[in-house]
């Protein structure tokens, strides 16, 4: 530490460029002791730039960080934990195989020339009395929950004094009541003096907890606001400049014909532990169904078996009236099914090549791309032109490299793609992850189209928001199981939060 405690930190006019993308232009952003503050933007307006200059990850092209007023250079994380900032990232930092105490002492946050157990012990003792964070030292990280992990990561910020803790999107991976603990303990710090900044696209989350928000666009301030004195539709209006439509008009439709049943299928993870544990299920025509739970509870699993990506151990796979039990990634295609992939860098596209390439993927190869072994890139080229135009893909051409587009063009190319081969099942993993309102509601809007055209959607999701908003029917899984299989409207949430921790079985 210097010696003095965060009384005021502004950042004042940050310049950021990264070759020819403006990543921030001319910010000014002003947080104090006790604030929690909200930073919002759409995919790409500069959040991440701009807390990786406050953290010490870059250096800015201009403007300068002053500390209680007085200017300080932040070359790396060394030096920012020095001056009290602590940052919880989306994917936590923590060595599986360790002990909490562990992870702990290998942060850096207690040292000594022998292992301090008893000194970390102590600490995380007077945490768990002080603010609720109650962490077993001796349990392995692999054996706590995505929760119980994110009080780790918020442990070993504190023990190094952090005076302000940046949390990106903290609750992506919580269940509802680890996210009402976590706001709980954020409250708690609020009050003993600690500054919070806290980056999320979860408008409602963002109104319960913070006290001010700041909106980024391009990445430039557009707005600065009490949250007292706005609502979610403010936020969202200030983020992308113009209305966005939260309550979405899904018609009752009668399901028709069974597109997938799952019938005790049995799967193992890549441990060779069974993560999928004689799951059921059908999914019907017209009907969105929707699997709940926290990532890591067989879910992955499960979608790359169905998709062709992944053997199963026992158990079918029934497409139509299709046995497609430990086929390929190409036969599922080639049997009816569409993929929105959770890991889209990985699995959904190829980064290098075009998006005219990528925009006929599983598909090159027949017609009308194709012609025996020549491709028609007439076709293909009508074809990626009509998927940005229709699914608002924002590129400066078709031969544009996808990895230098955003997360939600990226997001939009996939789903446009694979909608546009009129399979009758979609299964889509997390397609909203990490995707501004906008992204947002343009990606569920054309879910529910093509519910309504006819196609079955299998959606995987930890967004509670979207299953509920979406599905005709929820499945909760916890520990490779379902937990259950009811209508949105049979099932409180508090229910669906319980399911999920493995408490309750309906």
């Amino acid at each position: 530490m210097t010696g003095q405690r965060l009384k005021t930190l502004e950042l004042v006019g940050i310049d950021k460029s990264f070759q020819d993308v403006h990543a921030n232009r001319d910010v000014n952003l002003r947080i104090g002791s006790g604030d929690i503050l909200g930073l919002l933007g759409e995919n790409g307006a500069g959040k991440t730039t701009l807390m990786n200059i406050l953290y010490g990850m870059y250096q800015p092209d201009a403007g300068e960080i002053r500390l209680n007023g007085n200017p300080v250079r932040i070359r790396t994380p060394k030096d920012s934990m020095a001056l009290g900032i602590g940052m919880v990232h989306q994917h936590f930092m923590l060595v599986q195989n360790h002990t909490v105490a562990e992870n702990v002492a290998l942060s850096g946050s207690e040292r000594g020339f022998i292992f301090p157990a008893k000194k970390i012990r102590r600490k995380l003792e007077d945490f768990s009395s002080k603010y609720g964070l109650t962490v077993d030292p001796d349990k392995y990280i692999w054996q706590l929950s995505a929760g119980e992990q994110q009080r780790v990561e918020i442990v070993k910020a504190m023990l190094k004094e952090a005076d302000l803790l940046i949390l990106d999107e903290p609750t992506s991976v919580l269940t509802p009541q680890e996210t009402g603990e976590l706001f709980s303990v954020l409250r708690r710090m609020s009050e003993e003096g600690h500054a919070v900044i806290l980056i999320s696209h979860k408008l409602e989350e963002i109104i319960q907890i913070c006290d001010r928000a700041v909106v980024l666009r391009k990445g430039s301030v557009v707005g600065e606001t009490d949250i007292a004195s706005v609502n979610k539709r403010d936020l969202a209006r200030m983020m992308v400049g113009r209305e966005v439509i939260f309550n979405f008009e899904k018609e009752e439709l009668a399901p028709g014909k069974p597109v997938l049943d799952i019938r005790e299928l049995s799967v193992r993870n890549d441990r060779g532990m069974e993560a999928v544990k004689k799951m059921s299920f059908t999914v019907h025509r017209h009907e969105i169904f929707g699997i709940a739970g926290v990532s890591g509870n067989g879910q992955k699993e499960l979608i790359e078996a169905i998709t062709g990506l992944r053997k199963i151990d026992s158990g079918e796979v029934i497409v139509g009236d299709r046995d497609i039990s430990n086929g390929n990634a190409r036969s599922a295609s080639n049997f009816g099914i569409t993929h929105v992939p959770e890991e889209r860098m990985r699995y959904g596209i190829v980064p290098n090549l075009f998006v005219v390439d990528n925009s006929v993927l599983k598909r090159h190869h027949r017609h009308p791309f194709a012609k025996s072994i020549f491709l028609n890139y007439r076709n293909i080229k009508d074809h990626a032109q009509n998927l940005v135009g229709e699914f608002n893909i924002d590129t400066p051409s078709i031969n544009t490299a996808v990895k230098n587009l955003s997360g939600g063009n990226i997001q939009k190319l996939i789903l446009g793609r694979e909608i546009s081969s009129q399979h009758e099942l979609l299964v889509a993993a997390h397609p909203t992850y990490g995707l501004d309102v906008g992204a947002t509601e343009f990606i569920r809007n054309h879910l529910l189209d093509r519910r309504k055209a006819g196609g079955g959607v299998l959606l995987v999701s930890e967004d509670l928001e979207e299953i509920y908003e979406l599905a005709d029917r929820i499945a909760v899984v916890f520990d490779g199981e379902i937990m259950g299989i009811k209508r949105p409207e049979d099932l409180p949430i508090e229910e669906v939060g319980l399911m999920m921790a493995g408490s309750l079985r309906v």
